[in-house]
């Protein structure tokens, strides 16, 4: 591409690219993306963002083009890299001039100069830190910006390579520029605190601006330049001063407005301070130590003491907050339980800490996190006030500790209590026994300092194990407050709740749950109380139901269950919020989980008011999920009644799984599971049930992780009704699974399989010709010696069901193998024997086991030659059938089949046992016509030998017998003692 022809017409181009106007937007588009491979295009880019002249949105794509360029075609091996000659150009051209006037665009200009120094600096690019280096020492403010943020960019980008060669390098040029950058930094730093102390706001905001990008160089610089910082004297002379730096900028900020410009900034640049320290702990924890002491001084002086008031902040409190609880808690300052062990790093810095967290240190620490950053601010009063049903207070859940001043409050207190509990205890116990006694109700700072305190004894709950006597608080004092009424007791009554829900998988008597589940009762129907206070009784519920509770006892809770159900629906129609709905549900979902069938006389009218919720929220797919998951409680409690929800929950079902709509991305797990469970109780298959099959066609298309559910669904509709099931989806069925077959993981290969063995096992007569399209392949994979055991073991599962239940399809099958391989039909079934004699150890489920034996058995009598030739490993598998499934009594010495199955009886479920769905019945009865549960193995081996022996003769069956080993011949007599 010809520069100077060339530049009018993609300036043309990309003034066209800018247009609102998709007319001429998408021609623009389409010719950019041909040039993106022309030589010379890159070029003509260079020249046109560098030109101050051109419009600013044209200049600002030209950069993004060129951005993007150098991602796709900059490194060597790319197709259509550009040529070495035309970015030797590029390189030059990037650096000649800093002077770019707007910010974003040089912001771009930075990262894109940062990625190729990626992929060339130094080697191809040697010039460009000395160019920075230089251009950063100008008196011009806009080059010297521009270099200095350019050099942070490229500092940033090599600092985040990982390969071994590329970190020699980088620790190479960390040591190189590593005086300069400080001295960089500290010119910076002086001018912009000599020009605060002035008074010249505008020039103290443009250096801080430098400070800021300066510090950001040495940030990467010091956290990733250095194998073993601390042997670096500029290093660990720069850390030291981070702390005498972030106490001038702490009493700066006294100066400087709220409102001003420059506040921000400074903020920004005392928590880049402590980024610098928290990295550089993460990465080096050892070169640390001689920080450490230091570092604890500096943050429990600002957090704790009133060194800090009036000139801390939030977000700097968190981050000193996070510096002590990374030093508190890092495994490299732990010594092993056998001191001997630990290095001398080790016992340093433990030693340090240890020191420094003396008993007054640590009881000034814990009751300032509770008495002063535990308390309820004025904020989230007035916050609880307006909205009593939004209001919430940050959980300490996630990352969140790390950002946000309460979650990390309650973290460090947690972690110090853990450390330091033997100290602390003593400690948190008497600010305990400090609040015994009614309390004041004019008194709101009490009341506050009253839930400060629950909270940590919630928090502190499992080191507090030994040391509270936590079912006697309760009868004595907890649940006395939980029934005072008084509006300003309101935050009391919430944490009291939260507390025992901290306690109750801790220590809590079972016994005492009655007198809970009535107290709970009691709140859910006051009136008065506030959404809340309800909302927490809703998290203790959902702390106290789930089924791994082991201390949870259905029959007391059944007293409640009516009234606590109902005045949980209540809620439900009560608040108005999406989170607060989805939280009732799941309760009411934990309940019915819990109570399973018991649950069916109350659950009228949620199953009313569920459709018009449904319908409410059509906008609010987290909702919908919600109910999703209440309705698969409720068909699983309400068992076949749930078919008089069909009207609601069908179409439900319909939509969830219907990958056309776009609601399904969030509600396709759920809806599956919804479906699986509506199959599993269904009495019957109705036509709308059958009909929703449509919609599994796509879903085998996706292949996606919900594949498994997918096919239990399959076989649900199969132990459902078969005959109507398959008669009008197994065409569409096999035609996907052999598309499936082609393109799966070996776990999924089993799953279509178990499905093609259940249909054979259901409909053993017209299921091998509706599934004859895969059964080829199944030999086949037989006959090669399938690889994987699991794989052989089904698909000698479904042959066996072939061979055993329909012999005159495997003789079909038998000749369409032999003329698809061109062998004879004798010959195939050799080798199928064969196979089958030498991978029955590939099986392992007895069910399959007995199968084979009988499978084989079937074979006989036989004048084959093939099959006589083969008599003596149907023997083998017969006799190791029969050591697998015979059972011998005790009282008679004679032997049994213990998988016979005579007659169908309804299992008693126990109370900790769910009950036998429909699907369980199904299978059960499908047990009854199963050759495998109503055929005695030990009578068909005798009845087989009989007639094998009538067609041979006795001296011909004798001779037969002879080709067995005489081992298993007598294990055989053995088994046929009686016949």
């Amino acid at each position: 591409m010809d520069l100077n022809s060339a530049s009018t017409i993609v300036l043309q181009v990309l003034t066209q690219a800018t247009s609102q106007d998709t007319a001429v937007l998408k021609p623009a588009e389409e010719q950019l993306k041909q040039w993106e491979t022309q030589p010379g295009f890159y070029s003509v880019l260079l020249n046109i963002f560098t030109n101050h002249t051109l419009d600013v949105n044209v200049r600002w794509l030209a950069v993004l083009y060129f951005k993007n360029g150098i991602d796709r075609y900059w490194r060597r091996v790319a197709p259509h890299a550009l040529s070495e000659e035309e970015k030797t150009t590029l390189r030059a051209g990037l650096i000649t001039n800093f002077n770019e006037p707007v910010n974003q665009i040089a912001t771009q200009i930075s990262v894109l100069i940062a990625k190729v120094a990626r992929v060339d600096c130094p080697r191809q690019w040697p010039e460009l830190i000395p160019t920075l280096l230089e251009s950063v020492k100008v008196q011009d403010d806009l080059r010297q910006h521009r270099a200095l943020l350019t050099f942070y960019h490229v500092t940033k980008t090599l600092a985040s390579k990982r390969l071994a060669a590329d970190r020699k390098l980088f620790y190479d040029l960390a040591s190189g520029i590593y005086s300069f950058a400080c001295s960089l930094w500290n010119h910076h730093t002086d001018t912009f605190l000599q020009q605060v102390c002035t008074g010249n706001e505008a020039a103290a905001t443009n250096s801080l601006e430098r400070t800021l990008l300066s510090l950001k160089v040495l940030r990467k610089l010091t956290v990733h330049g250095f194998v073993e910082p601390h042997w670096s004297v500029e290093v660990m002379g720069f850390l030291h001063a981070v702390f005498e730096r972030l106490k001038q900028f702490l009493e700066c900020s006294r100066s400087i407005r709220a409102e001003n410009v420059c506040r921000d900034r400074l903020e920004k640049t005392i928590i880049l301070f402590t980024k610098v320290l928290l990295d550089f702990l993460d990465q080096h924890p050892f070169s640390f130590t001689p920080l450490i002491q230091r570092s604890l001084e500096f943050a429990v002086s600002y957090v704790f003491t009133e060194a800090g008031e009036g000139i801390v902040f939030e977000r700097f409190i968190v981050q000193c907050m996070n510096l002590i609880k990374m030093i508190v808690k890092n495994y490299a300052y732990k010594p092993s339980k056998n001191i001997e062990d630990s290095s001398p790093e080790t016992l340093e810095a433990h030693k340090i800490k240890t020191a420094f967290f003396t008993y007054p240190t640590l009881m000034e620490i814990c009751r300032r996190l509770v008495t002063h950053y535990f308390l309820l601010t004025k904020e989230e009063l007035t916050m609880w006030e307006e909205d009593p049903e939004g209001f919430t207070v940050e959980e300490t859940g996630g990352d969140s500790w790390k950002y946000s001043l309460r979650p990390c409050t309650e973290v460090l207190f947690i972690d110090i209590f853990h450390e330091y509990n033997q100290a602390l205890t003593p400690v948190l116990l008497e600010m305990v026994r400090g609040l015994q006694g009614s309390t004041n109700m004019e008194d709101t700072s009490a009341i506050l300092i009253k839930d400060a305190v629950y909270n940590a004894v919630g928090l502190a709950a499992y080191e507090l194990f030994d040391s509270v006597d936590f079912d006697q608080w309760f009868k004595n004092q907890l649940l006395a407050e939980l029934q005072v009424s008084h509006n300003r007791y309101k935050p009391i009554r919430r944490r009291v709740i939260w507390l025992i829900g901290q306690w109750i998988s801790v220590k809590f008597k079972s016994d005492l749950r009655p007198m809970l589940y009535e107290a709970i009762r009691n709140l859910l129907q006051d009136q008065d109380l506030v959404v809340s206070i309800k909302k927490s009784v809703l998290f203790f519920l959902n702390d106290c139901l789930p089924v791994d509770d082991f201390e949870f006892r259905t029959d007391q809770f059944l007293p409640y269950l009516e009234s606590m159900f109902t005045l949980l629906f209540q809620l439900l129609q009560e608040v108005t919020q999406c989170d607060t709905k989805m939280h009732v549900l799941h309760v009411l979902s934990c309940v019915i989980e819990r109570v399973n069938m018991q649950i069916r006389p109350y659950v009228g009218c949620l199953v009313q008011y569920l459709p018009l919720l449904w319908k409410q929220s059509e906008e609010h797919n987290m909702l919908r999920c919600a109910i999703l998951t209440t309705l698969i409680h409720l068909v699983q409690g309400l068992g076949t009644d749930s078919k008089n929800l069909y009207p609601f929950l069908l179409p439900v079902i319909q939509l969830s799984t219907d990958v056309s709509q776009p609601p399904h991305v969030y509600l396709l797990e759920d809806g599956l599971e919804l479906w699986l469970v509506t199959l599993e109780n269904s009495p019957c298959l109705t036509p709308e049930l059958l009909r929703i099959f449509q919609n599994m066609s796509a879903l085998l298309e996706l292949s996606s992780e919900n594949l498994k559910n997918c096919f239990k669904i399959i076989n649900a509709y199969i132990f459902l009704s078969s005959s109507e099931f398959l008669q009008m989806y197994a065409a569409d069925l096999c035609r996907s699974f052999c598309e499936l077959l082609e393109d799966i993981t070996t776990e999924g290969q089993v799953q279509v399989l178990k499905v093609v063995e259940n249909v054979l096992k259901v409909n053993p007569v017209l299921g091998p010709q509706m599934f004859q399209p895969l059964l080829p392949s199944i030999f086949k994979g037989i006959l090669d010696g399938e690889r994987y055991p699991v794989v052989m073991s089904t698909y000698l599962g479904i042959v066996g069901r072939v061979l055993l239940q329909n012999a005159s399809f495997f003789s079909l099958l038998l000749s369409q193998m032999a003329c698809e391989l061109g062998q004879e039909l004798d010959q195939i079934l050799s080798n199928m024997i064969e196979m089958w004699v030498d991978r029955m150890d590939n099986i392992t489920q007895p069910e399959r086991r007995k199968l084979s034996a009988l499978a084989l058995l079937s074979l006989l009598p036989s004048l084959n030659n093939v099959i006589q030739d083969k008599f003596c490993g149907i023997i083998n598998i017969s006799v190791e059938g029969l050591h697998d499934v015979m059972t011998e009594d005790p009282e008679t010495g004679t032997y049994k089949d213990c998988m016979l199955m005579s007659h169908f009886e309804e299992p008693i479920a126990t109370e900790d046992e769910e009950p036998p769905t429909e699907q369980d019945k199904r299978k059960k009865m499908l047990a009854l016509k199963d050759p495998v549960h109503t055929v005695s193995l030990q009578q068909f081996v005798y009845e087989k030998l009989k007639a094998q022996q009538e067609i041979l003769g006795e001296q011909g069956f004798q001779a037969l017998m002879e080709t067995v080993d005489t081992e298993i011949v007598a294990q055989l007599q053995e088994f046929l003692q009686g016949f």
